[in-house]
């Protein structure tokens, strides 16, 4: 989809890599431009983190300190289509690298700039993190405990979805210039999708209603919930539609609990304490074995290493491979490319600064 296509991705860590990395996986050609130590992600959990978000890229290694760094990373962008940066907002510009600079040499420059809070708000140039940006946009209110208690996620999940909106932000951006002709610049801030997430909950909170979304998909109700099952583990259930739940009741044997779909799910509730107790008599095995027999919305709460199998024996989709060298995964599933290709050593694709394709 991307071929010919050339970005040049100055970010480390996550958000950054992220977008690059699913635009690779559409054909783009991904230049890492790492400094000489290389991108500060690649020591973190043995190297395995950053071959995840990674995989398909090229890097150039260049001290962006000293003068032939900044002529060499100029000479890159002045031939790229996309670039993409998450340093302080200024920090670019300040190196001769920003948005004015490459454009002066490639009129045609996609420049996406991914920051916490964008480049010109009043907490631009504040540090902050991925917990920082869910506790502000009110998502990390949302994943909260039977005591009102914020959940600490184990996804950095604005990130991932900040990363999501630059590489979407960037695909408009270049079927514009399909159009136009014209380049663009792109602010792009990891609260702006974690925010946009948030619309539904905001509307509905203006409009007096609850802080915390609708209840009948806020784990408020018996027919969209968690159960423990007899081992310990979570089976979910999401019976939202009348047809599914009538299912599910007659299949477990309580076709008298059909009129209780909107129940409370709380204790103390006679349909709520029956369905504890039935989830507590089978295990999470027998319960899945279930869940494929009954069409009802069903479905077990899976471990990070049980999901890596379902996805990469195609029982869903095929979206993961598991090599002796490493775990790759698909970001586009079947649409995109995601042939398994480690990722670069730290400057490995120097011949790169010599004006070579290198493909």
């Amino acid at each position: 989809m991307l071929n010919g296509i050339v970005v040049l991705d100055f970010s480390q860590y996550l958000p950054g890599p992220f977008a690059s990395w699913r635009l690779a996986q559409l054909g783009a050609e991904v230049i890492k431009i790492e400094p000489p130590s290389g991108d500060r992600l690649r020591p973190f959990a043995g190297g395995r983190l950053f071959a995840a978000y990674n995989a398909g890229k090229k890097s150039v290694a260049l001290d962006l300190k000293t003068d032939e760094g900044r002529e060499q990373a100029r000479r890159l962008a002045a031939r790229a289509d996309v670039v993409i940066e998450s340093f302080r907002p200024g920090v670019m510009a300040r190196l001769g690298l920003g948005y004015d600079d490459v454009r002066r040499d490639n009129e045609g420059i996609i420049y996406c700039s991914i920051s916490g809070f964008g480049q010109r708000s009043g907490r631009s140039l504040l540090g902050s993190h991925d917990l920082n940006y869910m506790a502000l946009s009110g998502l990390l209110a949302q994943l909260a405990d039977e005591r009102g208690r914020p959940v600490h996620p184990k996804v950095t999940l604005a990130d991932f979805i900040g990363g999501m909106a630059a590489a979407e932000r960037v695909l408009a951006a270049l079927l514009a210039r399909e159009r136009t002709g014209q380049g663009a610049y792109l602010d792009v801030s990891l609260v702006d999708g974690l925010a946009a997430m948030m619309a539904g909950h905001f509307a509905m909170e203006h409009g007096g209603g609850p802080k915390h979304g609708l209840a009948e998909l806020a784990g408020e109700v018996v027919c969209y919930q968690l159960y423990e099952t007899k081992d310990g583990r979570y089976m979910s259930v999401a019976a939202l539609e009348p047809h599914f739940w009538r299912q599910f009741c007659e299949a477990i044997g309580h076709p008298e609990w059909i009129g209780a779909q909107w129940a409370p799910a709380r204790p103390g509730e006679a349909v709520y304490d029956g369905l504890v107790a039935l989830f507590r008599e089978k295990t999470l095995s027998e319960w899945s074995a279930f869940a494929e027999r009954v069409d009802a919305c069903l479905a077990p709460v899976l471990e990070t290493d049980e999901a890596k199998r379902l996805f990469a024996d195609g029982q869903v989709r095929r979206l993961v491979a598991m090599q002796p060298d490493g775990v790759w995964t698909a970001a586009h599933g079947p649409d995109g490319r995601w042939d398994v290709e480690a990722p670069p050593e730290v400057n490995e694709h120097a011949d790169l600064l010599k004006g070579r394709n290198n493909r």
